[in-house]
């Protein structure tokens, strides 16, 4: 696995814990330089220099995925630090689960900026990247959520997932061949993504579902490794990982 990944630039999202930490950790560990982006740069420089002493390469920077510049920033980060990007991990995202009727306006309009328009912030900054050097590898982070409506609770984030399927599976056609997309979609996976809920009836109900039944967020991370580390003409289009007992 090494071969494909060492010495890749690897952007990633949402990075300060969960998925985004985790696969930083990974991907560092097979020799690739990763970039960081966050909003939270305590928990960043934390883990950068854990990285950094155990060997690895990595920069970090503040980011707010709902700031187009922000991105802009990130991967300008990595082409001035590492001298390219690779690879983009559009992972930052927001499950606040609650009923329509309770009509979280805010909360929707949260999940389609960080969701939706976060992620198209990331693939506006590296697309131009990409198609200068005739490669590059596009990986947004869905959710099982974006195969089956999760519902009554979901149905908002449940369509910004559905969103970021339509968006990638859009690159794949549209891109040139060198530019790879891929769509992993988690199920209940051990992150802060199951703390986003304000109403307090569903937020019980995600916990709970999540205590008993998640699966570490390395389990994640090896699956974006596995995606990265193939040869360049075999794109790895989509992997669904949830635990085995999870029946949606």
């Amino acid at each position: 696995m090494s071969n494909n990944i060492r010495e890749k630039v690897v952007v990633i999202t949402g990075a300060s814990s969960g998925l985004g930490e985790s696969t930083a950790r990974h991907l560092a560990s097979f020799g690739a330089s990763v970039v960081l982006g966050a909003r939270r740069t305590d928990k960043l420089e934390t883990i950068a220099a854990e990285i950094r002493d155990a060997g690895g390469k990595v920069a970090i920077k503040a980011t707010d995925v709902t700031c187009a510049d922000d991105l802009k920033a990130l991967v300008q980060l990595a082409k001035d630090r590492f001298g390219k990007v690779d690879v983009i991990v559009n992972n930052a995202g927001l499950m606040a689960i609650a009923p329509m009727t309770e009509t979280k306006v805010e909360e929707w309009d949260r999940m389609i900026d960080i969701n939706i328009k976060g992620l198209l912030y990331g693939v506006a900054a590296v697309l131009p990247e990409f198609q200068a050097q005739n490669s590059g590898h596009i990986i947004n982070v869905a959710s099982v959520g974006g195969i089956k409506v999760f519902a009554p609770g979901g149905t908002v984030y449940s369509s910004t997932k559905f969103a970021v399927r339509a968006i990638t599976e859009g690159l794949r056609i549209e891109l040139d061949n060198n530019i790879r997309t891929t769509i992993i979609s988690p199920g209940a996976v051990s992150s802060e993504l199951k703390n986003g809920s304000s109403h307090a009836e569903s937020s019980a109900f995600v916990n709970d579902f999540y205590r008993n039944n998640e699966i570490p967020a390395d389990s994640v991370a090896r699956a974006i490794a596995y995606a990265i580390e193939q040869p360049a003409n075999v794109d790895i289009s989509e992997i669904v990982i949830r635990p085995t007992v999870q029946e949606f």
